[in-house]
């Protein structure tokens, strides 16, 4: 039987390195039953029947979120074998408060002080002997990043849970205290299934955790008696139950540190100094805006561009694309099939494939600036921001991952406690550039901006930024999402050099995503896409005019004229960007017939300049970068909002404010370039925009003692 290993611990204490480096890359990414958290699993190398479990990272086991709750469950009901308890080595005080939770439950546990790399590095000591004496359990240096003491952690983690070994918890609260919780245990001893849980379940009950006794069928009189105990035991420590456990917790816990802990260092650390500039109340946002602009900059401007080049330019313009169609003519393949796979397929994929590079050296920035501590100092910053425009800093959590994909960013709003803050996040998570929306800003500034694209990447991630904010601002003054945001708790961690193994994994495991949709779902939307603009209605081949594609782009193509792209060819491609944003550039390849999309090619900007002019092009970007996000992102809204009434109000709001900024951008920025005259289309975009300054301005006045409808039905305001 297989033996389960749980790597439990803080946010940023190491655990996803330390799990990435003892699965390397027997790993397997899933959904816990019943919820959209991620679950983590995957076998110790060299250990075919030990599975390591890497558990979402938790504070404590008085859970508020949906991960935390999903880490207790797994504790409490799936027991694992043994508990690896990573604790930040370098911020030990605040990181037992979850051991001593940990030892409560009955599961032998091993500690790792990780990043002890870091301790040493500032001069402090940390006595292990005199540390697992007090805890109960072994305790072992690590050091994630480097691999250091992995091996020692995970052989005495096996070598326990072959033993049947139990941890049984050292620590005791005060006097008083211990007396009720003996006492507790004592009347409900028959009602726990699992005496080794007895303590644990005593002082849940003791904390009046609802959410535990919930699970427990308590007789009468017992519940009563135990009502009784705790009631005395207030009286005499003058608290309440939960504040005189979490109290007595971090005094044992700074017992233990007295004891064990030898800090030698006074005064700031490195992390500190650096924090005094990059966090700086007036400095802090125009460094974030200087490193995202190099970021974008150097991935989609500048060294991606070159990669891409090549990439599209020789190897699907030069090599792949001929020499597909001289073997497929050789071996006297029909006419039709040539066009399928040249044009079709290979026209459409390799469009999409050949800005693979510009996405990876994107990925390749962005895990540097999460894995060296950056990305958690600029939720803080941005908390400062958001919390003025109705938002949580947690809110940028999500649209942090979103920049990969939208879905995991979506489903990264679980984490925000208050139901229409999460909602509203989920709204506007997708404004930010995820990385398949990437293909369609290089294609646009490529061809469209020539040499002074250099600014239009940078700035269409601040356009999604933008968009935030305002939505922020005139959502919360809507009776759907009135109250304040919820408080914003984040553990900045100490600065490190960033692994290449963590940084090139979390690389990978964003751009996996991406190249298996276009070997997939684009395949499929481009063969069909082919197929729509080669063949009449009559199932004949047909001009391109004359096509189904062109009949069904025709229809369409007026909704989108006031916006500047009402041609088919463009209304098409903002369609069947819904299936996947990549398909936007994919059709474009199909329907030119060019595999090698990349933004100097002359033939694509010739072709491209038939359908927009600057303004046009920049208006057509900003639409299909604010739209309704793809099919899959939509699922995940839907299960994340919980049905689809809460997902067409997303999708519909996302889509009408991308119409209305498209539709400013082209009749406003044209009337300024004189590209556009003043007519209805204009007298339309000054109606918008007013109407949107008013939103964005107006007071907000909250009916009181009226019922609304909130993310999480009705209440009282």
């Amino acid at each position: 039987m297989a033996i389960k290993i749980a790597l439990a611990g803080n946010p940023n204490c190491g655990k996803t390195t330390m799990f990435n480096e003892l699965t390397g890359s027997s790993q397997y990414v899933g959904n816990w039953p019943g919820v959209t958290v991620e679950k983590k699993e995957g076998k110790l190398k060299g250990h075919k029947d030990v599975i390591i479990m890497d558990l979402p990272g938790i504070y404590s086991l008085s859970p508020y979120t949906l991960e935390e709750v999903v880490t207790r469950n797994y504790l409490l009901n799936d027991r694992p074998d043994v508990i690896i308890n990573l604790v930040d080595a370098s911020n030990i005080e605040r990181n037992l408060y979850l051991t001593t939770q940990l030892v409560e439950i009955g599961i032998p546990v091993v500690i790792a002080l990780n990043m002890i790399d870091i301790v040493r590095k500032n001069g402090d000591k940390i006595n292990l002997e005199k540390l697992s004496k007090e805890l109960g359990c072994e305790v072992y240096e690590t050091s994630a990043l480097k691999g250091s003491g992995l091996k020692e952690v995970t052989d005495k983690a096996i070598a326990l849970a072959k033993s049947k070994a139990k941890t049984i918890p050292q620590h005791t609260f005060d006097n008083v205290v211990e007396n009720s919780l003996a006492q507790i245990e004592v009347a409900v001893d028959s009602i726990i299934s699992n005496k080794e849980q007895s303590r644990w379940y005593a002082i849940k009950i003791f904390e009046r955790d609802e959410k535990v006794l919930g699970q427990l069928t308590i007789d009468s009189s017992i519940k009563q008696k135990v009502e009784e105990i705790i009631v005395a035991c207030e009286a005499d420590m003058d608290d309440d139950s939960e504040s005189i456990i979490t109290n007595e917790r971090y005094i044992y816990i700074g017992k233990i540190i007295k004891k064990c802990l030898n800090k030698k260092q006074v005064g700031m650390t490195t992390s500190d100094k650096i924090d005094r500039i990059v966090t700086n109340r007036w400095l802090a946002l125009p460094i974030f805006v200087v490193v995202m602009f190099i970021v974008y900059f150097v991935s989609v401007s500048w060294l991606g561009t070159i990669v891409t080049d090549w990439t599209n330019d020789t190897l699907f313009g030069a090599w792949i694309q001929p020499g597909v169609g001289d073997f497929l003519a050789n071996v006297g393949a029909a006419e039709w099939l040539q066009s399928l796979v040249v044009d079709g397929i290979i026209g459409g994929v390799g469009a999409v494939l050949g800005f693979v590079p510009q996405m990876m050296i994107l990925f390749f920035f962005l895990s540097i600036l999460e894995d060296c501590g950056y990305m958690a100092r600029v939720a803080f910053i941005m908390d400062r921001i958001f919390r003025k425009f109705g938002l949580s800093g947690k809110s940028f959590i999500p649209m942090l991952i979103a920049s990969g994909c939208g879905v995991p960013g979506v489903m990264a709003s679980r984490t925000i406690e208050q139901d229409k803050d999460r909602k509203m996040t989920i709204m506007t998570t997708t404004f930010i550039p995820c990385g398949a929306k990437l293909p369609i800003i290089a294609l646009i500034a490529g061809a469209m901006f020539a040499e002074k694209s250099w600014w239009v990447a940078p700035s269409a991630y601040f356009l999604g930024i933008a968009m935030v904010l305002f939505s922020g601002i005139v959502l919360k003054k809507t009776r759907l999402f009135l109250g304040d945001p919820a408080p914003f708790v984040m553990e900045l961690p100490q600065y490190h050099v960033p692994g290449a193994k963590g940084v090139l994994i979390h690389m990978w495991e964003r751009g996996k995503a991406f190249i298996i949709k276009a070997g997939t779902i684009i395949f499929v939307a481009c063969g069909v896409i082919w197929f729509l603009s080669s063949f009449g209605w009559n199932l004949q081949m047909a001009e391109e005019g004359d096509s189904i594609l062109a009949s069904i782009g025709n229809v369409i193509a007026p909704i989108f004229a006031p916006l500047g792209f009402g041609n088919w060819k463009a209304a098409v491609a903002t369609v069947t960007g819904l299936v996947a944003k990549e398909n936007v550039v994919g059709t474009f390849g199909v329907l030119f017939g060019i595999s090698e999309a990349a933004e100097d090619d002359p033939a694509l900007l010739a072709q491209v300049a038939t359908m927009f002019t600057v303004i046009s092009a920049y208006a057509f970007m900003a639409f299909n970068l604010l739209c309704a996000p793809c099919f899959a992102a939509i699922g995940a809204i839907k299960r994340e909002m919980g049905g689809w009434k809460w997902t067409l109000i997303a999708v519909g709001y996302q889509t009408a404010l991308a119409y209305a900024v498209a539709l400013i951008i082209f009749q406003l920025g044209g009337l300024v370039t004189g590209a556009v005259s003043f007519g209805p289309g204009t007298i339309a975009a000054l109606l918008v925009l007013g109407f949107m300054l008013w939103m964005l301005f107006r007071p907000y006045k909250p009916v009181k003692k009226e019922k609304v409808l909130s993310a999480g039905g009705q209440v009282n305001v």
